[in-house]
């Protein structure tokens, strides 16, 4: 089978990389992915967008990298898209308009529920098979969409997790891993960091070299430096995260955190009038829609600053949250790399 992929976000490849696990050698690939995954029309460092404003910049890139999907599609036996709604729905309507009948499956998908509902119907129309990753999505949706909760892709990655809260004198931060996160972040966790006496581990994205490390995070002699998040987020008391799949993954493990999270001014306007949520981190947003309450602590915009973080820091219930963190695993069940699989080997009545 020749299956066409877009998988854009650094995310999304390695929830694919379970998931090329699953397919097995049988299925040819082709389209955009990581290097590591195969051979990619393009460079994943091309497509990375910081923001409204940097994605305006990139549109003629994004415009001449649909079409060159489009016309790869035709020699495909089904197109997998994996998040990136805001490259990947455009994408699918094209690829339906000159393909009436391929098969287009989407995993990850667009957050219509939280914004632009409108774009349900769409992707009902649109997409053969809808993978949900969110157990509550498939509720926004008709009652006849071709919409499933495979499971949650976090939960073929994460192996390790909490058996208690025994003390080890550790706290990790991570800032993030795209540039502006971590530079508009570091001032904070530097400053709250100032304040433990235990020992503090700053996670890395193993791809930065040391003179963009020193760039984006300044001062980092009071850290200890790891690449390793899981192993780092398990062995650790508490941890201090920007917001992203990262606050997902604290909570899987079970490890207490607080979500920091400062935006570009701009973006944030933007993203506050369109976004109706209660909350920004994936683990309050899922958890709230069973408890109708949060997870977890979350800190935006002004509100991050070395003192906010030590105060909750303190006061904050850690034995409540890893008791919740446990309902969690529980509401998401099992991961989805197999379920996926299935879908896309199975055939389209």
């Amino acid at each position: 089978m020749k299956l066409l992929v877009s998988a854009l976000e650094h995310s999304a490849n390695i929830h694919f990389g379970y998931l090329v696990k699953e397919l097995g050698d049988e299925i040819e690939l082709s389209g955009i992915f990581d290097a590591s995954l195969g051979e990619s029309i393009v460079d994943l460092r091309a497509t990375s967008v910081m923001g409204f404003v940097d994605a305006l910049k990139k549109l003629p890139f994004f415009f001449r990298l649909k079409n060159t999907m489009v016309e790869l599609a035709g020699a495909a036996d089904k197109v997998l898209l994996i998040d990136s709604s805001g490259f990947n729905l455009p994408l699918a309507r094209a690829i339906r308009k000159r393909y009436p009948d391929k098969e287009i499956i989407y995993y990850i998908l667009p957050q219509a529920w939280a914004w632009k509902k409108k774009r349900i119907p769409i992707l009902e129309q649109t997409i053969t098979k809808l993978a949900s990753i969110l157990p509550f999505e498939p509720s926004y949706y008709s009652k006849n969409a071709p919409i499933e909760y495979v499971g949650h892709p976090l939960l073929d990655e994460i192996t390790i997790q909490k058996n208690n809260l025994l003390p080890t004198g550790k706290i990790t931060f991570m800032p993030g891993s795209r540039p502006g996160e971590i530079k508009r972040l570091m001032g904070a966790f530097r400053e709250v960091r100032g304040m433990l006496t235990c020992r503090a581990l700053l996670v890395i994205p193993s791809h930065f070299t040391p003179e963009q490390i020193r760039e984006l995070y300044g001062d980092i002699s009071a850290f200890e430096i790891t690449h390793e998040a899981h192993r780092s987020l398990a062995d650790s008391d508490f941890a201090f995260i920007c917001s992203g799949t990262a606050t997902l993954e604290a909570a899987l493990i079970g490890t207490p955190f607080i979500l920091a999270y400062i935006a570009k001014p701009l973006d944030y306007a933007i993203a506050k009038r369109l976004v109706k949520l209660n909350y920004v981190g994936l683990g309050n947003i899922l958890f709230s829609h069973k408890y109708h309450r949060p997870l977890h602590p979350e800190f935006l915009q002004n509100e991050v600053n070395g003192q906010n973080l030590y105060n909750t820091y303190l006061q904050m219930d850690k034995e409540a949250f890893f008791q919740d963190a446990k309902r969690l695993r529980d509401l998401l069940g099992h991961g989805s790399a197999k379920r996926v699989s299935t879908l896309i080997k199975e055939e389209h009545d």
